[in-house]
């Protein structure tokens, strides 16, 4: 998106660097993540970077309302999702944005969804990392995050975050077979910084309102706080999954990332914001009046994880056979940008603008960012199969 970075960089990519790169990526952990990681970071400029920020605290003032549990107690359609001992802030939360150009032909953030958890922060930080070491070209005074935060101060605000003055020992990432998950080298690099334990749920021993784990010695250590990594979604297609901790169970643990959040800031805040950086958003079963231009429309399930459901060609005859029209939003569509120049077909991006809630200033700040390249129709792998220079990346922002 800065034209002259853009030329260096892709001047002096080849294929040899890259292939280095990813070698380099995989020989951290001795393990090869299951996701396409992009040929190239990207290069925000200034005045997009404004945009982003000023697009944040207009969602911000939204979730910082006094009222706005109130107002996303129907996120929780069925009892069982929710857990007990709620905090007042939601630890973790991205926005992820489209980049599109206004009507001026300008670059401009559109908000497609948020949720309140975690995401790639310590990968992140990795990824930048190795872009850097590979690449010539980015400039040492372009960051991945904002308001001068150094790679140093923000590793050392997520362990006061999620350790804090408990012993490493007693604070474990929460998952479900984390080993199998895509998103893996993330816990590996979340151990190897915060030295927490990375543990599947089906490892949790429960005796009263106490949860214990097995160490690598054969000790019993008591848990006393879990950064948690569970997507519901996941949880509730597991019922092979022998387990003796339930998340309805009142225990003593201070979650690290609350999960009633996964469900208070999601699709379902949508209808609930407003702006220019916001596209229209309507809870289906609320809708009296359905437009009568679809083709500018999603059709979005509620609860869904990496967007599994989502209807890009929507019609009427496809909303009349939504049966749980509660389940459903109905979204103004996003024309995504293809400015990103690449060796063939320019390049569309989303970017993930992660948030962390500071506990003793009480504010949620940017900390960091994800970027997605995308070729296809959208940012899913399934859309952009056989296609280069896409995939997972990050942003470095112009001072």
């Amino acid at each position: 998106m800065i034209a002259s970075l853009r030329h260096k960089f892709n001047a002096q990519f080849s294929e040899e660097k890259y292939a280095g790169m990813l070698a380099d990526i995989s020989s951290q952990f001795n393990y090869t993540p299951k996701f396409k990681i992009a040929e190239t970071p990207v290069f925000i400029p200034k005045e997009l970077k404004t945009k982003l920020i000023e697009a944040c605290e207009d969602i911000m003032k939204v979730i910082d309302k006094p009222n706005f549990k109130e107002l996303t107690e129907g996120a929780f359609f069925k009892d069982s999702m929710r857990v007990p001992n709620e905090d007042e802030h939601s630890k973790f939360i991205q926005l992820d944005f489209g980049v599109c150009l206004d009507e001026k032909g300008n670059l401009t953030p559109k908000l497609i969804e948020l949720q309140g958890f975690p995401s790639l922060y310590f990968f992140q930080e990795l990824v930048g990392g190795m872009y850097r070491k590979h690449y010539d070209g980015i400039p040492e005074n372009y960051s991945q995050h904002l308001n001068g935060l150094t790679s140093e101060a923000y590793i050392e605000s997520l362990r006061t975050e999620i350790v804090g003055d408990t012993d490493p020992k007693q604070v474990i990432l929460l998952e479900i077979e984390p080993e199998l998950q895509a998103t893996a080298i993330d816990f590996f690099a979340t151990e190897a910084l915060l030295g927490i334990k990375v543990l599947c749920i089906s490892k949790l021993i429960k005796r009263g309102k106490q949860l214990f784990y097995v160490d690598d010695n054969g000790s019993e250590i008591q848990v006393l706080k879990i950064y948690n990594r569970i997507i519901f979604d996941e949880l509730d297609q597991r019922p092979d999954l022998s387990r003796q901790f339930d998340f309805k169970d009142e225990v003593d643990i201070e979650w690290i990332g609350h999960p009633n959040w996964f469900f208070r800031i999601s699709k379902y805040t949508m209808p609930l914001l407003k702006g220019d950086y916001v596209p229209k958003s309507y809870y289906l079963d609320k809708l009296e009046t359905i437009p009568t231009d679809l083709e500018n429309y999603v059709l979005k399930p509620l609860y869904s994880f990496a967007g599994a459901g989502v209807q890009i060609h929507v019609d009427q005859a496809m909303i009349d056979a939504v049966a749980d029209k509660s389940n459903y939003l109905l979204q103004e569509k996003v024309a995504y940008a293809p400015i990103i120049e690449t060796m063939d077909d320019p390049a569309k991006c989303e970017i993930r603008m992660m948030l962390l809630h500071n506990g003793k200033t009480n504010k949620t700040q940017i900390v960091s960012n994800l970027m997605r390249l995308s070729k296809g129709e959208m940012v899913g792998v399934k859309y952009n199969k056989d296609k280069t220079w896409v995939g997972g990346s990050t942003g470095f922002f112009e001072p």
